[in-house]
């Protein structure tokens, strides 16, 4: 949990740091100040601070109140401001009104939250100046099939779901998936959310003959039925996806069930020793903290390079690898993540770590 005291003085000091000098490559970051977003907003605010800090660049910090038509009055403050790249926008209702004024001033954007496609396609038919530092829509089923091919196809399968938007179009995708590639589960099923047994349902998957079953549902629903599945001595492997990062409550998830998720970046190697330096300021490495940073990092970065090249800063952002301390980055030509960030986790006592095996 982010310490907010400390957090809130960390922010303080970095303000003050930003309006007594100017120097390095200026970045602005657009993250909620206030309402009911201003915790992540504060995630956004730290990470990149901190990044920006400690690369000698200048900070300059705008309000995002996510809110419509709010998008022209941040690209504004961006360019009255002369930043020279922005990192963060957690809204897509920001982004909307803020790219065509910042094509217009040449100001490239990192997203660290928005994944709509409908705005990335925009973007790209507009020219506008957009960089997703977060998954794409449509990642997330991209890497369940993936893991699910890769590992699963001899095996019976079953894809249930609990009838949300989210779970039942995550699911679908699979589905499909499967059957373009001659596959069809030997289950499917809406199951209903939020009981405190699904006896009846793990019963139903034994005698489909389900082996494999992918749940789109939340990390609760899916605890309960691997609890209800061990007790019924019904042999299941169970993949869900990135709704397994939640509150491990009130039902305990088993050791051994796996997830399609995006991994707690402070659990790896290459951000040990930037989330121990978080903590020395009373920050703790979660939600966009890191995400945030490894954003700040690139826009330093591609800015120096650009002023040492000569060239737009954009340009930069294209064709480079950067290491940053969420794994190496780099952008396609059509401004996403060349790597899925997803990954396939495996619960063990108390956190998502990547699997010690392969799948059996």
């Amino acid at each position: 949990m982010i310490n907010l005291r400390g957090i809130a003085a960390f922010l303080a000091l970095l303000g003050a740091a930003a309006e007594s000098h100017a120097a390095g490559v200026t970045i602005g970051v657009v993250a909620p100040q206030n309402g009911p977003l201003a915790l992540l907003g504060a995630q956004i605010a730290a990470g990149a601070g901190f990044e920006i800090q400690q690369s000698g660049n200048t900070l300059v910090a705008i309000n995002e109140t996510c809110e419509e038509n709010s998008g022209a009055a941040v690209a504004d403050a961006l360019v009255n401001a002369k930043v020279q790249v922005a990192v963060g926008f957690l809204c897509s209702e920001t982004l909307e009104g803020a790219l065509p004024k910042l094509k217009d001033a040449n100001i490239p954007v990192i997203t660290v939250s928005v994944r709509s496609r409908i705005l990335m396609e925009d973007a790209l038919k507009n020219g506008w100046p957009l960089f997703r530092a977060a998954p794409a829509d449509g990642a997330e089923a991209a890497k369940v099939i993936e893991v699910i091919l890769k590992d699963w196809a001899a095996d019976p399968i079953a894809l249930i779901e609990d009838g949300t938007i989210h779970g039942r179009e995550l699911t679908e995708a699979v589905r499909n998936a499967l059957e373009q590639n001659g596959l069809k589960p030997v289950f499917t099923d809406t199951y209903r959310p939020g009981q405190e047994q699904q006896i009846a349902l793990v019963r139903r998957l034994k005698r489909a003959g389900a082996t494999r079953v992918f749940i789109g549902g939340d990390r609760n629903d899916i605890a309960v039925i691997a609890r209800d599945a061990k007790a019924e001595y019904i042999q299941l492997s169970i993949l869900g996806g990135d709704a397994m990062r939640a509150a491990n409550q009130p039902q305990p998830l088993a050791d051994g069930v796996r997830a399609v998720a995006l991994p707690e970046y402070a659990l790896l190697p290459e951000s040990a020793a930037t989330a121990d330096a978080l903590r020395t300021k009373g920050v703790e490495p979660e939600g966009y903290v890191l995400p945030s940073l490894a954003a700040a990092l690139i826009a330093g970065q591609a800015g120096q390079a650009a002023a040492a090249a000569g060239k737009p800063l954009q340009e930069m952002l294209l064709g480079a690898t950067f290491q940053t301390p969420v794994g190496t980055i780099a952008f396609t030509g059509a401004h996403e993540l060349s790597q899925n960030p997803y990954r396939l986790l495996e619960w063990r006592g108390n956190g998502f770590f990547p699997p010690a095996a392969p799948t059996q």
